[in-house]
């Protein structure tokens, strides 16, 4: 069990760029900032077979609380559903935080 809530880091190699270093960077610096353990960055590009499948999954097996990227252009503009279904979404710039939606049990 660990002691903060945990988080996946999240962009695109082909969104990043040069700027891949730099946007890993934004996202560990944040994660530090909200009190997140930061416990796995996961870089995806085009090629990647079901991005959003894997991440969700990746959220599912860490037991992961967020999903952190630089902004929403590495989700192709658009906040997932399924990974928002699972995980909070937040973004680097601008600094926004898309919840999830707890049902409490009846």
């Amino acid at each position: 069990m660990r002691q903060q809530p945990g988080a996946i880091g999240y962009l695109r190699h082909d969104v990043s760029a040069a700027h891949q270093q730099w946007d890993i960077a934004q996202i560990q610096h944040l994660a530090k900032r909200l009190g997140y353990d930061l416990c796995k960055m996961l870089v995806f590009g085009p090629e990647t077979d079901q991005p959003m499948e894997q991440l969700r999954d990746a959220v599912s097996q860490l037991e992961a609380d967020a999903v952190i990227t630089v902004d929403l252009e590495h989700f192709d503009g658009d906040v997932p559903d399924g990974i928002v279904d699972v995980a909070d979404v937040i973004t680097v710039n601008p600094e926004n935080t898309y919840t999830r939606w707890v049902v409490p049990p009846t």
